[in-house]
């Protein structure tokens, strides 16, 4: 746990370093309506990253998300447009999610195929297949009540971040305190040794993925109402900010480590980057070289911890 605690303290003083440095150099930045924008830009990013975390925490991955992202939100105004009640249509989007998201799952979980291996292969499928199926048309003229889910735009952030609360609070305290959570983490540790005190992992590792494809599903409906229009091509690059945000929150790599709070701390911090650099006047081509850097870094860190840990103890 202190090694957990490090991350997320270390993570927490870069933010307060760049906040610092904005404040000083561009204080702009932390215009109300800049701050806004901002934290309705990441809301989809975090919800869809606390699935992933579940994924990464078991020692997989899973880097189809951009895909099921976007299928879920053209899923999800299709639906809006047939007259659906938003609810519906959200637990719609959360379903189709779930259940692409068990496709990855029974893959990996139970024909044994390595989770990089079935996510690439379904992130190019599912994508090819929407834009296929749609023609690269975009899902246009959304009913009235799909926009804010119904409210007005000085609303829906708030019931937004309601939800983050709600889900954060509910991801973190399962994993701390159900079974459930502490077979995520035993199956992430050691698979064979999680196996041997009578943990499922198979159907733990199908559960996760699962999971996080609602999570994906409830993050694409989250990001689309912000619209007046769902491109077929939405949620291209989402795979790597969502990835980068839990490795760089304290996620192992490998499984078996991390905490939903340094995942919300990861996110915070790469979302920061590229407003930072427009404020700062420096070209946005080096939020990805930076983003790049300091996942780089976490990975590094974590690879040499247990090096450095081995060395003290013969000390």
């Amino acid at each position: 746990m202190r090694s957990i605690g490090r991350r997320e303290a270390s993570v927490l003083a870069a933010i307060a370093a760049l906040a610092l440095v904005l404040a000083a150099a561009a204080p702009g930045f932390f215009a109300r309506d800049n701050l806004g924008d901002l934290f309705l830009a990441n809301v989809p990013v975090l919800i869809a990253a606390l699935g992933m975390t579940l994924v990464i925490l078991t020692g997989h991955i899973d880097i189809s998300v951009g895909s099921v992202f976007a299928i879920c939100a053209v899923a999800s105004g299709l639906l809006a447009k047939a007259g659906v009640p938003m609810p519906l249509v959200a637990l719609g989007a959360c379903a189709i999610g779930g259940l692409l998201g068990a496709l990855n799952g029974a893959f990996v979980a139970y024909l044994r195929i390595p989770s990089i291996v079935v996510t690439l292969a379904t992130m190019v499928a599912l994508r090819d297949a929407l834009r296929w199926t749609t023609g690269g048309a975009w899902v246009q003229e959304l009913p009235a009540g799909f926009q804010w889910l119904g409210t007005t735009q000085s609303v829906y952030p708030v019931l937004v971040a309601g939800l983050v609360i709600i889900l954060q609070v509910a991801v973190s305290w399962g994993l701390r305190n159900l079974a459930a959570g502490r077979a995520v983490y035993a199956t992430g540790s050691s698979v064979d040794a999680a196996r041997l005190a009578g943990v499922r992992t198979s159907l733990v590792t199908f559960s996760v993925f699962v999971a996080a494809g609602a999570f994906t599903g409830l993050a694409a409906v989250v990001n689309s109402v912000r619209f007046s229009q769902i491109p077929s091509n939405t949620g291209i690059g989402l795979e790597l900010n969502v990835i980068a945000a839990v490795v760089v929150g304290g996620t192992l790599i490998t499984g078996g480590r991390g905490t939903p709070a340094g995942t919300l701390l990861g996110v915070v911090l790469l979302g920061m980057i590229g407003p930072a650099l427009t404020f700062m006047g420096v070209s946005p081509y080096w939020e990805r070289a930076i983003q790049g850097g300091i996942i780089l870094t976490a990975v590094a860190v974590d690879a040499v911890r247990p090096h450095v840990m081995r060395v003290r103890s013969y000390a």
